[in-house]
């Protein structure tokens, strides 16, 4: 793949021991694109019944829901009792469930729906008290009830677990991993003739995508969903490093969908939803669709129904997208990711409180031209959409958009781009990854000739021309140009010979690892453990207010640089915070550019190597400020208190 389209991905270089596509996985045969459902938690919280079950389920037929995949209805905590019965087994709070749980999955099965239940890894479910019991020491049995009740899917939790600290209600860091009591659960549900889809939810603790693939259908990655709306970036923000783990059979869950419950706006809510479809989580209704007092409002309904995004969740490659550009000081992002038939999804994220022009740069997600564009929440498809496109975004929305017949960024065909009159052709919408003279063009003619010639080429952004001798039967030729970051670039080419079209490679970038910087402050070198923190083994942290990591770089032309950050960042929230840090770029002493980082640890946070801190992604940002010659400059944290005192650990820096 190009070079300029590797340096928008976020680039995770440091992984397991072996890649997610060579990890163990769970081969029961479900979940092979991601499930999708309804849940009682979200909107009745630990207090479900069967009338609610009931009517919810019925809502999900009558509604046109059922028939789109909305199929597994799980009632979450609150649905058993205090004590087993005197052979040991699971029962049901006869109360709120007078019928039984037996004959619920009777009345879903009869619907054409899937039968969810809830359990816990501890001795007693969460929502505790009053208490539930739990499956701890019980997996063995309780596997068999659920079989014998014809339940067809497991939401398995994680509170009152942790023998070792007296089965608190919830712990975030335990004394051992969780790992082996979701181990003896799905080794008890592969033990029933019944296929069980087993949802593993110990909230992200211990980065159960390094072992719940090969346990589980999919599992959670962080904690509860809110109603508040920094709960999505936070989700976001701890999903990036574990996009690549997702596929047929096993899939990172954001947690269950709040569309509907009348806590985020219309925006919002389109964001959620999309989001949640191209990372590929599981799409599971938390909202109350029909009761005795509560139906889910239209607006919602449409957004649960759009059939496009549904498709992205459901496509059968199972590739997820991944965060391809964070333009942090402009507040959005841009996640991307391919689709089946060669069409590629993407998501723009506006995260500022206002309604404004959002421009995606196709390069951005590796695309330079497509034939079109549907811009899914405004209903429009848009024809030949050449190098970028721009729409209205409201406040907390998203720009969805599935690009078809594309074409891979840095190729530019004459009949699409440029635009002839006799021996002259100029080709518009020209991307700049940098401002840099030495752009590589190659130039590719339509025929040959038995005779030498020549071309000229003036770039828009140099005030000099550039001539180049083409010799005799020659089909290509290539030379240097000058190019400004941006779309708006372009090349007017002098030429004997018709040109087919032309191809633009960007400079490779000098790259500057933290042991050629000079420690500030606090700031502290530290060496990582053999293969960490690649590709220095070794990073910068500790970077503040009051600590920095400067060094000189010297720069062959003035302007505007676009820099790579291999940074690490592996602080864990749970709940309020952001699972985010910030790294600032400050060249010759002018205004920092701030980068917001999302999580990068691909271990787990309490017992893998360096806790996760040693696992390195990579983010590119444009700097402003250079000049030719030498250049300071400083990496910092200047304006991050907001979201923690220190920056994201340093590891290297490239620029273009």
């Amino acid at each position: 793949m190009a070079l300029n389209i590797l340096a928008f991905a976020s680039v995770l270089r440091a992984g397991l021991a072996s890649s997610p596509s060579t990890q163990a996985r769970i081969q029961n045969g479900l979940a092979q694109t991601p499930q999708m459902g309804w849940n009682t938690y979200n909107h009745y919280g630990c207090s479900p019944n069967e009338a609610i079950v009931h009517s919810n389920a019925q809502a999900l037929v009558d509604l046109g829901l059922a028939s789109l995949g909305y199929r597994y209805v799980t009632t979450d905590c609150g649905w058993t009792v205090a004590d087993r019965l005197a052979n040991g087994s699971l029962t049901w709070n006869a109360t709120l469930f007078p019928s039984g749980f037996p004959a619920l999955g009777q009345y879903l099965h009869s619907l054409g729906l899937l039968f969810g239940v809830y359990q816990d890894a501890g001795i007693l479910l969460c929502g505790s008290p009053p208490n539930q019991t739990g499956s701890l020491y019980h997996e063995l049995q309780d596997a068999q009830t659920f079989a014998s009740w014809e339940v067809d899917s497991l939401k398995y939790d994680n509170c009152y677990s942790d023998a070792a600290t007296n089965y608190p209600n919830v712990n975030y860091a335990p004394s051992t991993s969780p790992e082996p009591r979701y181990a003896n659960m799905s080794n008890a549900l592969s033990q029933q003739i019944r296929e069980i889809l087993f949802q593993i939810c110990d909230w992200g603790v211990d980065f159960p995508a390094a072992w719940a693939p090969s346990l589980g259908n999919s599992w959670r990655i962080g904690n509860d969903i809110s109603s508040s709306w920094s709960s999505i970036y936070r989700l976001v923000n701890q999903i990036a490093p574990q996009t690549d783990f997702a596929g047929p059979g096993q899939w990172p869950d954001l947690d269950m969908l709040e569309v509907g419950n009348n806590v985020y706006t219309t925006a919002e809510e389109q964001t959620h939803f999309s989001l949640w479809a191209i990372l590929k989580s599981p799409l599971v209704i938390g909202a109350a669709l029909k009761d005795t007092s509560t139906s889910i409002n239209p607006v919602s309904l449409a957004i649960l129904k759009q059939e496009d995004v549904i498709s992205y969740n459901q496509d059968s490659l199972g590739v997820s997208a991944n965060l391809s550009r964070r333009y942090t000081e402009d507040q959005y992002d841009v996640w991307s990711g391919p689709l089946s038939g060669e069409r590629t999804v993407a998501a723009v994220v506006n995260w500022a409180n206002e309604k404004r022009n959002l421009t995606i740069s196709l390069p951005d997600i590796g695309i330079q031209y497509a034939g079109t564009i549907k811009d899914i929440w405004k209903n429009v498809t848009v024809q030949n959409v050449k190098t970028s496109y721009t729409a209205e975004v409201e406040a907390h929305g998203t720009m969805l958009l599935e690009f078809q017949d594309t074409t891979p960024s840095g190729q530019y065909s004459a009949s699409i781009f440029g635009s002839s009159s006799g021996n002259s052709t100029t080709f518009h919408a020209i991307y700049g990854l940098t401002d840099s003279t030495t752009y590589t063009l190659s130039v590719t003619f339509a025929s040959t000739s038995s005779a030498s010639g020549s071309i000229t080429v003036k770039s828009s952004a140099s005030s000099q021309t550039s001539t180049v001798t083409v010799a005799a039967n020659t089909a290509s030729v290539s030379l240097p140009i000058t190019l400004t970051p941006g779309t708006t670039n372009s090349l007017t080419i002098q030429h004997q010979l018709s040109i087919n079209s032309i191809a633009i490679t960007p400079p490779e970038g000098t790259y500057y690892p933290n042991t050629k910087f000079t420690t500030t402050g606090y700031a502290t070198s530290t060496t990582c453990g053999t293969g960490y923190c690649v590709p220095v083994g070794s990073k910068i942290g500790y970077i503040g207010p009051g600590g920095t990591a400067v060094t000189t770089i010297r720069a062959t032309s003035a302007g505007t640089k676009f820099v790579e950050i291999d940074y690490i960042n592996n602080e864990v929230s749970y709940w309020t915070g952001w699972n985010a840090r910030n790294i600032t770029v400050t060249v010759n002493g002018g205004t920092p550019t701030r980068l917001e980082v999302p999580l990068s640890g691909r271990h787990s946070e309490l017992f893998g190597p360096g806790l996760g801190w040693w696992d390195t992604a990579t983010l590119g940002v444009l700097t402003d400020g250079w000049v030719q010659g030498n250049n300071e400059v400083v990496i910092g944290n200047d304006g991050g208190a907001g979201y923690s005192v220190y920056a994201a650990d340093f590891v290297g820096l490239r620029v273009y």
